[in-house]
């Protein structure tokens, strides 16, 4: 998530060195589309968790989408540059073409990490990268039937204001109408600012770009608040609005974020 400077400051905890992610202040990778760039750390679990509601109407017909789970797993392992990430969301799509009857099922296991390559020196960020993939574990409707690599890169910035910037970018393998393989690019750039000392808003662009299929493009903006209830958990919610036809028309969402050290 994007990184809000002003948030409060988790204490530090007994036997960790000065400095290291587990006495940092919670940094959750809900609910905007951006990852941090940090880790959780060496010995800590972070669950996250959520809801969202989208809706597209288009030509008198729509389609609207619950993800309810949005279950996030993060375990810091071995060292504090190094985490192991698994997640998996079951959904409901209600279409209101022929009987309107929904389906429900649950989406492909992601698998993934992230390393943590630097932290900000400067005008340089703090930077992560995230080798991941989906494994075809979900039900058929909502299973991309494969396995389906990708690799993200997280960038991140504090500048001075209590304002932070952020952004991604990512490619992973997507499959096509005609069950086909292509590259499926994924840039993001936002922007946060603390409230207080538990707060924080931001507001953020992202985009899927696929290249070498005939598939459209999409572009998003969203907008959300976190709040710190405590130094180890945050509560979050979103909307968001698609930017062109091919995107979603709406979503919106709530979750929250909880760290065990």
């Amino acid at each position: 998530m994007l990184a809000h400077p002003a948030i409060g400051s988790a204490q530090e905890p007994m036997g960790a060195p000065a400095g290291s992610p587990a006495s940092r202040s919670l940094a959750a990778d809900r609910p905007d589309f951006t990852k941090a760039a940090s880790t959780v750390g060496r010995g800590v679990l972070q669950i996250e968790f959520g809801y969202t509601f989208g809706g597209d109407w288009s030509g008198g017909n729509s389609v609207q989408t619950h993800t309810l789970g949005e279950l996030l797993l993060r375990a810091g392992v071995a060292a504090d540059w190094l985490e192991v990430r698994v997640a998996a969301s079951p959904v409901t799509r209600v279409s209101s073409e022929g009987s309107g009857a929904s389906d429900s099922g649950i989406e492909d296991l992601y698998l993934g990490a992230k390393l943590e390559l630097a932290r900000q020196a400067g005008r340089l960020p703090a930077l992560a990268l995230l080798p991941q993939m989906t494994l075809p574990t979900g039900s058929t409707l909502f299973s991309g039937g494969r396995v389906l690599p990708g690799v993200n890169l997280a960038y991140n910035w504090d500048v001075p204001g209590g304002l932070s910037l952020a952004g991604s970018t990512q490619v992973n393998l997507a499959v096509a109408d005609d069950d086909g393989s292509y590259p499926e690019w994924a840039q993001s750039v936002g922007a946060g600012a603390g409230l207080g000392t538990r707060g924080g808003v931001y507001g953020e662009w992202f985009a899927f770009l696929p290249t070498g299929a005939d598939a459209p493009q999409e572009h998003y903006f969203i907008a959300g608040l976190t709040w710190l209830t405590a130094d180890d958990s945050q509560w979050d919610i979103r909307v968001g609005v698609g930017l062109n036809d091919a995107a979603e028309d709406f979503f919106a969402g709530m979750g929250a974020a909880i760290r065990m050290r």
